[in-house]
C-alpha cells in the first residue's frame, strides 16, 4: 500500500473522476459512511471517545469522526508517508495522532476502529494480520466498522476501473470480510449494504434502509465487536 505515495497528490482528483457516475462527491460518501456508522454504533449502546481510522489516507474521514461522534481523540494510521503529510495539513492536531503503519502498535485503547476501502488494496495473504491489528486496537466491547466496495455491484466495478489505484485491486465480498473479522477475534453484529441509488434517482433513497440487507449497494458495512 506504500504505492499510494505516488498518488497522494492526485488522490482526491482521481476519486472524484471515478465517482462522477454517481452524481455525488467523495465528501458526500465520506460523510454518509460516518453518519451510518454512528447510528449503527449507537444501537450497540457504545459511546465513542476515541477512534482509529485504519488506512486513513489523506485524512478525509478524520474530521467527520471527530464531529459525528464527538470523539476526543482519533488515531490515523496509513502506510503512505505522503498521504499522512497531506492529512496533517487538514486535521486538528490537538485531537489527532497520525502514525505510519509500520510504527503502529495496537493497545486496546480505542472505542471504535473504522476502515474504508482499504482491504482491497492489501494482498490477501496479509489481510488477516491487518484485521487482527485493527481488532486488537479496540478495547474489549469496542466496535469495528469495516467498509468495503461491493464486488456484486456493477457500478462499483465500473467506478474502480476508472481510478488508477483501484483498477487492479482484489475485491472481497461481505462474506469474506465477515470470515476475516471472525478469524481476527471479533464477533459480527450486522452486515448492511448502502449507496444503492445515484443522485439522479435520489428520490428513491428513502427505500435504502429497507434494501440494506440485500447485496445491491455500492458499498457494504460489516459491523463487528471485540468480545468483552
Amino acid at each position: 500500500m506504500a504505492e499510494f505515495d505516488g498518488v497522494a497528490a492526485r488522490y482526491e482528483e482521481e476519486l472524484e473522476r471515478g465517482l462522477a457516475l454517481t452524481g455525488e462527491s467523495q465528501q458526500f460518501f465520506a460523510a454518509q459512511r460516518v453518519a451510518i456508522t454512528r447510528r449503527a454504533v449507537e444501537r450497540l449502546g457504545l459511546e465513542v471517545h476515541s477512534a482509529l481510522d485504519y488506512g486513513c489516507g489523506t485524512g478525509t474521514a478524520i474530521p467527520l469522526l471527530l464531529a459525528e461522534f464527538g470523539a476526543e481523540r482519533v488515531t490515523g494510521v496509513d502506510p503512505s508517508a505522503l498521504s499522512l503529510a497531506r492529512a496533517a495539513e487538514a486535521v486538528p492536531r490537538q485531537a489527532v495522532r497520525l502514525t505510519a503503519l509500520a510504527d503502529f502498535v495496537p493497545r486496546a485503547d480505542h472505542d471504535l476502529a473504522f476502515t474504508n476501502g482499504v482491504f482491497h488494496h492489501i494482498p490477501p495473504a496479509e489481510r488477516l494480520d491487518a484485521a487482527r491489528r485493527m481488532v486488537a486496537a479496540v478495547r474489549p466491547g469496542g466496535a469495528v466498522a469495516f467498509w468495503e466496495n461491493n464486488p456484486w455491484n456493477p457500478g462499483t466495478r465500473w467506478i474502480m476501473r476508472r481510478v488508477s489505484f483501484d483498477r487492479d485491486a482484489i475485491m472481497l465480498s461481505s462474506r469474506e470480510a465477515g470470515r476475516l473479522l471472525r478469524a481476527a477475534g471479533a464477533e459480527i453484529v450486522a452486515v448492511r449494504f448502502h449507496f444503492v441509488f445515484p443522485r439522479a434517482l435520489g428520490w428513491l433513497r428513502g427505500l435504502e434502509p429497507l434494501l440494506s440487507p440485500l447485496p445491491f449497494g455500492g458499498q457494504y458495512l460489516v459491523l463487528a465487536r471485540r468480545p468483552a
